[in-house]
């Protein structure tokens, strides 16, 4: 079982180790993956771009001395559930994960990314996505965030037996981040940082986070966590072009005040940002009934999209991929796309490979200006 003092640091060349082991014959620069556009010039400047996009871009939970790449992968579909728990509703939004070869693939493509961050949650299919991840995450770098509670009617007062499962699960002696998934009155904001400060004293959690936290409540959790010495690592909420309330309802302006990550779940709207979707391609499941998905929601959302595309094919990338690019601009935040498959998982890192223009930066963010309220 791994624990924090012992957890595995990522060596600089890792990604280039994991690529020549999990897909080797993507190694040569000048094998079909590879190859340059047939209108691109420089070749030379090719290869360069090549070689410095298969390497990451690291930043810190917070003010911790976590490290963790920055772009992360949500895992909330890995795993396999059991009895109730095979009908959360994220499974009834996304459909289940494809499978566990695929799982695999998906978790190798990611960290020969340089993609280490995996957040997961008690909560996710009954603990299932926590027990996926930790089997695939068996003496690897992976950087795991999961969260606190299991269930609606949990009390604060189980979080140390409900920690303690958690680390079974995920085959740890430690976490690097425990998160509060949601604050409500069964689970008293004070009541649980003492708590996790207590895990933190302990050596079982390594970084302390929030999710779906207002500002006022970050400021609480962050006094009490003050107060034992301990940074508040993260907040974890909806953020994206099409959700940017963040931005207005003061929780951005808090993150960076107070020197907290805002880790953003759903960057891709639920997949409205990515393109696939239109009047005549609706996703299944219970995607569909959002507003993203429908009428005058799904119109407006068309412009963002075309903008996207617009935008991308100036870098060579894809909609989705400058929607996770907008995020990053932005260094304090982490987006956490989800990945069934490596083709997924290798899409979405290719958002590190790039940079937007402040410009190309302006020009989404007046579009979405909308979304802001």
């Amino acid at each position: 079982m791994l624990g924090c003092n012992q957890a595995l640091i990522a060596p600089p060349f890792l990604p280039l180790v994991l690529e020549r082991i999990f897909n080797p014959d993507r190694m040569s620069l000048e094998g079909p993956e590879r190859r340059p556009p047939a209108n691109y010039e420089g070749h030379t400047r090719w290869k360069e771009r090549v070689a410095v996009t298969t390497l990451a871009t690291a930043t810190t939970f917070g003010q911790t001395d976590v490290q963790v790449s920055r772009l992360g992968i949500g895992v909330m579909t890995w795993g396999t559930p059991k009895g109730l728990a095979r009908w959360t509703p994220a499974t009834l939004a996304y459909g289940a994960a494809d499978g566990a070869a695929a799982e695999q693939q998906a978790f190798a493509a990611s960290l020969a990314a340089g993609v280490t961050l995996f957040d997961t949650a008690a909560m996710y299919s009954g603990g299932a996505s926590e027990q996926r991840l930790g089997e695939l995450a068996r003496g690897t770098p992976a950087v795991i965030a999961t969260k606190f509670p299991p269930g609606l009617f949990s009390r604060a007062d189980s979080l140390p037996r409900e920690l303690e499962a958690s680390l079974r699960r995920l085959e740890r002696a430690c976490v690097e981040l425990y998160q509060h998934h949601f604050p409500s009155s069964r689970t008293p904001i004070a009541t649980v940082m003492e708590l996790m400060a207590d895990a933190v004293e302990a050596g079982k959690v390594r970084a302390v986070g929030v999710s779906n936290y207002s500002a006022a409540q970050m400021r609480e959790a962050h006094a009490v966590l003050a107060r034992r010495g301990i940074p508040l690592a993260s907040n974890q909420v909806e953020y994206s072009l099409l959700h940017r309330q963040p931005e207005t309802n003061g929780v951005l302006d808090a993150c960076r005040e107070l020197g907290v990550s805002l880790i953003a779940y759903q960057p891709l709207a639920s997949g409205a940002l990515t393109g696939k979707y239109g009047a005549h391609a609706r996703p299944s499941g219970l995607r569909r009934l959002l507003p993203a998905f429908r009428g005058r929601g799904q119109e407006a959302a068309q412009p963002v999209v075309a903008l996207l595309r617009e935008i991308g094919a100036a870098h060579g990338k894809s909609p989705a991929q400058v929607a996770l690019r907008w995020l990053l601009e932005q260094p304090q935040v982490i987006p956490i796309p989800g990945a069934k498959n490596a083709a997924q998982a290798q899409a979405n890192a290719e958002a590190l490979s790039f940079s937007l223009s402040p410009a190309e930066v302006e020009a989404l963010g007046t579009a979405t200006a909308a979304w802001r309220a």
